[in-house]
């Protein structure tokens, strides 16, 4: 039994009880991490593919280490110019061990209590913010009355600066 799932945006075949290095995950070594985007199983033959996901399949795993990949080298060079850079780069790794494929495991009915609760008090909320917002009253425009015309006067036409002509 196989599947292949989408994990931190890759896509990884997995079998149970089987290792694989995947890009860093936010979760604590030992801690256990399920991941719902199956796209196909394989169930010895039978095989069932997801549209674009089968509903209700879960792959559950362990983290057991965060590790980092070997160094890749970066060189820059561009010739007959004396330039030359060299870096490298270390991608984080998360090794998980695949402790089960199959279906996502039934809700518990405390589950339902905490959204009613949540539902209400949401309710609540709106009614509050309602109530705040008829509170503040719009206050009149105040009309403002045009500014007074300023009286222009006329300037007195720029003197020439021409010679007078000789006779």
């Amino acid at each position: 039994m196989y599947a292949i799932v989408e994990i931190a945006g890759q896509q990884f075949k997995v079998e149970e009880g089987k290792k694989i290095f995947v890009h860093r995950l936010d979760a604590a070594e030992g801690d256990n991490v399920s991941f719902e985007k199956v796209l196909l199983l394989d169930n010895d033959g039978a095989v069932t593919i997801g549209e674009p996901v089968i509903a209700g399949t879960v792959v559950e795993g362990r983290v057991l280490a965060h590790v980092r990949g070997d160094k890749v080298i970066i060189f820059k060079k561009k010739r007959r110019k004396g330039y030359q850079k060299r870096t490298g780069h270390r991608q984080d790794f998360t090794q998980l061990e695949v402790l089960s494929i199959g279906s996502a495991p039934e809700t518990s009915r405390k589950a339902a209590p905490k959204s009613e609760k949540k539902a209400a008090e949401a309710a609540v909320e709106s009614e509050v913010k309602e109530e705040v917002k008829k509170a503040p009253a719009k206050k009149a425009a105040v009309k403002k009355e045009p500014a007074a015309k300023k009286e222009t006067t006329k300037k007195a036409p720029a003197k020439s600066t021409k010679k007078p002509d000789k006779e």
